[in-house]
């Protein structure tokens, strides 16, 4: 029997970690002089009052679902992407090439098209590093980090020397067909009659990354394939027993995780900025590792700690604008909120578990207790 129930697994022992988290992200607020609640203040009012907040987090929430999701499935695997960034850049170049391609007459044919380029693109980059540890036995961590830098300068070269225009002195391509330009919060919204800041770059994509949730769920918990990528996970020995093959999971699990880090790219490149220009990811990539740790790698407490994620980039840039504090702040409360629910997840998880343990045995006792007081037939 578990030592406490799923629910608080998966909600109260992250909540946990974050209220410490933002505590001590409190402390550090007051050591520069500065009213944590006048921080937090600014930080809600900034992100979650106003459309036009709520547009930038949500754009941010959409690109850390995709990670988040990419992440996770390799956690399942018991495999560590840490390559996301680099899945993503290369995800947008399959964007960006689907895009340019034609003249792509309505969005809904563009869409679905570019999706599968970014999310090829990603999962063909991902599958280097899969088979270097399915076949050479070389550790997932370290070939994925290397891609990461790999992927940078393989887009750098590109964008200087073949798909930057003619006369332009800017490291990015053409901008895409008018065709291919995604509908906003603001013309979705619009048509019902509400009224939505047309700044924010959020756009249907963030719905795509509500299916690529359901996606997830469907094929981890739903499908013999996802049942064998969980059984590795827990134990190759038994799971090649049973008679799966550890290089068909190893492979798989990464083309699929790289396929949803390259799919990031219809959001902030064919949903924001209409062309690929260098560190359009903006660490995404590795924000999802965050993601993934905090939200237990299933597809609903991924949804829940990218929107806080998003919540924190939003706030982040309000805290830089209004106040005086440094908007680099927020990595450190990122940080911290890393440090909580990763690496000292057990300082909370622990005193949760004993407490439900205590709880359960005080029951037992009582409904033991109840059952020789009552009389004898």
């Amino acid at each position: 029997m578990d030592a406490m129930p799923k629910w608080a697994d998966v909600l109260l022992v992250p909540l946990i970690s974050i209220v410490i988290a933002f505590f001590f992200s409190g402390l550090v607020i007051l050591a520069i002089g500065e009213n944590p609640i006048d921080a937090i203040r600014t930080m809600i009012q900034g992100s979650l009052t106003s459309s036009y907040g709520w547009g930038y987090t949500l754009y941010y929430t959409t690109n850390f679902i995709f990670t988040g999701l990419a992440v996770s499935v390799a956690f399942h695997a018991r495999m560590f992407n840490i390559g996301g960034e680099g899945q993503a850049m290369l995800g947008g170049l399959g964007v960006a090439m689907v895009c340019l391609a034609l003249p792509w007459p309505h969005w809904t044919l563009a869409l679905p098209a570019a999706l599968l380029g970014g999310a090829l693109f990603g999962a063909l980059w991902a599958a280097i590093p899969a088979y270097l540890q399915a076949a050479r036995g070389s550790h997932i961590v370290i070939t994925t980090i290397m891609f990461n830098f790999i992927a940078f300068s393989v887009l750098n070269y590109l964008l200087v020397n073949v798909f930057k225009p003619p006369g332009s002195m800017d490291p990015a391509t053409a901008v895409f067909p008018p065709g291919t330009a995604l509908p906003r919060f603001s013309d979705i919204l619009g048509v019902f009659g509400i009224p939505f800041s047309a700044a924010p770059p959020v756009n249907v994509s963030f719905f795509v990354a509500i299916l690529a949730c359901f996606g997830v769920w469907l094929l981890m918990w739903r499908t013999r394939l996802g049942y064998e990528i969980r059984a590795f996970g827990h134990s190759e020995s038994a799971a090649v027993y049973a008679g799966i093959s550890p290089f068909k999971i190893t492979m798989v699990a990464m083309l699929i995780s790289g396929a949803l880090a390259g799919a990031m790219a219809i959001n902030n490149v064919m949903g924001e900025s209409q062309r690929l220009v260098m560190n359009a990811v903006e660490g995404a990539g590795f924000i999802g590792i965050a993601v993934a740790l905090m939200g237990r790698s299933h597809p609903v407490g991924v949804f829940l700690a990218a929107l806080l994620f998003g919540f924190l980039y939003q706030g982040g840039a309000e805290l830089s604008l209004w106040t005086n504090i440094p908007r680099e702040l927020i990595v450190v409360i990122q940080a911290l909120v890393i440090l909580f629910t990763g690496a000292l997840d057990n300082m909370v998880r622990m005193p949760i578990e004993r407490a439900f343990l205590a709880a359960r045995r005080r029951r037992k006792a009582r409904e033991a207790g109840l059952g020789k007081t009552e009389p004898a037939e």
